[in-house]
C-alpha cells in the first residue's frame, strides 16, 4: 500500500520521553521503547496530562534527531497538548507521507516501519527531514505513520 502525501500544521504531544537508537531497540537488553509505552499506560499518563486537546488519539513522536535512521533520537509517548508543558515534543508543520498499519499489536506497527524503511531504500530521490515524524493511534489495531518529508 502506497503512502498519502499530507500537510500538517504544527502541534505539540506532552508525555513520557525516551532517547534511544534502532541498534539499541533491537537488542532486547538495551530497548527502551517497549517499556515507555508500558510506563505511559501503566500510569495512565494519557488520563492527567495537563492542557490536553480534544483529539482523542494516542501519539508516538520522533524528534531530536542525531542525524538519520542510524542516529540517536527521542521518543515522546503522549497526548496532544494546546501549549508545551514539561516532555513534550513539536511536530513541525510541513508534508508528511502517511503510512497506515492495522492488525495485532506490535506487530503492526514493526511490520508498518518495515515498510516506511523498505519504501525509502526504493524511492532515494524523496527525503525525509528527520525533523519530526509520528505514530497516531485512533485504537490499539489501528496506527498511521506520518513521516515528515521535503
Amino acid at each position: 500500500m502506497e503512502p498519502v502525501r499530507r500537510h500538517h500544521g504544527a502541534f505539540h504531544v506532552a508525555g513520557l520521553t525516551a532517547r534511544t537508537t534502532n541498534r539499541e531497540e533491537n537488542d532486547p537488553a538495551t530497548a527502551r521503547i517497549g517499556g515507555l509505552w508500558n510506563r505511559f499506560f501503566a500510569e495512565e499518563t494519557y488520563r492527567w496530562m495537563p492542557h490536553r486537546t480534544s483529539d482523542a488519539r494516542i501519539f508516538g513522536v520522533y524528534s531530536g534527531y542525531e542525524s538519520n535512521v542510524d542516529g540517536a533520537f527521542d521518543l515522546t509517548v503522549g497526548v496532544a497538548v494546546s501549549h508545551a508543558a514539561g516532555e513534550a515534543a513539536a511536530i513541525e508543520a510541513g508534508d508528511y507521507l502517511v503510512f497506515a498499519g492495522q492488525g495485532e499489536m506490535p506487530h503492526m506497527v514493526i511490520d508498518t516501519w518495515q515498510r516506511i524503511w523498505q519504501y525509502f531504500d526504493a524511492h532515494p530521490t524523496i527525503t525525509r527531514r528527520y525533523r519530526s515524524d509520528f505514530e497516531a493511534y485512533e485504537g490499539p489495531d489501528k496506527v498511521a505513520i506520518h513521516i515528515g518529508v521535503s
